[in-house]
């Protein structure tokens, strides 16, 4: 009787403390199942249920249709060498999923369940994609998901973001600069970018997002360049589909009144 007493009162201080702390906590370590299965899916939504009266790039401001295609004209877009890749939209991660894979032992070391047919062990991102379900938790969060044209996306890999000197212009208008492995997006980016990796270090702590520079950096540009109402209905239309909330823009929407 007197064990019993005993694991009811501890049970009780477990369900006090754990509802005062647990809104303080990251949303996956709350909850880990989310609606949307994997980055396939989460491509799918986006397109259809968010960017749907939304269709402009992330680095160009280049329009898209409801195919993925891309009118490089209205945007002044001049291919710099892969013209095919440049006429269509893929999905970003602005916080590159190589910067938050390696974080996965499945990424660096492989893991039992990753064999290909011919018996080879496998390891990295396709690893980390079948072994983990925090990765590909990671891998389809919407909110760290962006369209840009297809050249642009393979030409940033995994860099860093950085300001770059001079304006050197290699996408005709376009206004991105890629070089010695870092790139610097357009000035209307800047918050929304700084942002996102500001919100992935919150949601995903341990997983080595942000580095002291980049953190500095972030904190500058989202001083800089505020919340735009896109942003606000972009985060609220993902947390109604993927049903985790984006506090750090919850907060810098209710702040600017949007």
């Amino acid at each position: 009787m007197k064990r019993f007493f005993i694991v009811c009162v501890l049970a009780l201080l477990v369900a006090f403390f754990w509802e005062r702390i647990a809104p303080f906590l990251p949303t996956a370590m709350v909850s880990p199942e989310r609606p949307v299965r994997d980055f396939d899916e989460a491509k799918k939504l986006l397109l259809e249920k968010v960017y749907y009266d939304h269709r402009e790039d992330l680095y160009c401001g280049c329009p898209f249709d409801e195919k993925k295609r891309i009118d490089l004209a209205a945007c002044g877009y001049i291919p710099r060498k892969d013209p095919q890749r440049a006429a269509r939209i893929e999905w970003e991660h602005a916080v590159p999923a190589h910067a938050f894979g390696q974080s996965f032992a499945e990424w660096r070391e492989g893991h039992p369940d990753c064999v290909d047919k011919n018996g080879r062990p496998f390891k990295g991102r396709n690893c980390a994609r079948q072994a983990s379900d925090r990765f590909r938790q990671m891998e389809a969060d919407m909110y760290n998901l962006y369209p840009a044209v297809g050249e642009v996306n393979g030409d940033r890999s995994n860099f860093s973001m950085a300001e770059i000197p001079g304006e050197v212009r290699e996408y005709g208008a376009c206004d991105v600069e890629i070089a010695d492995r870092k790139v610097e997006p357009r000035e209307a980016v800047r918050g929304l970018i700084a942002r996102t990796y500001l919100y992935m270090e919150e949601e995903y702590p341990g997983r080595g997002i942000l580095s002291d520079k980049n953190r500095k950096l972030f904190a500058a540009w989202d001083g800089l360049y505020p919340v735009t109402d896109w942003e606000c209905e972009r985060m609220r239309r993902i947390e109604a589909i993927q049903q985790n909330e984006n506090r750090v823009l919850k907060s810098a929407c209710a702040k600017a009144g949007r």
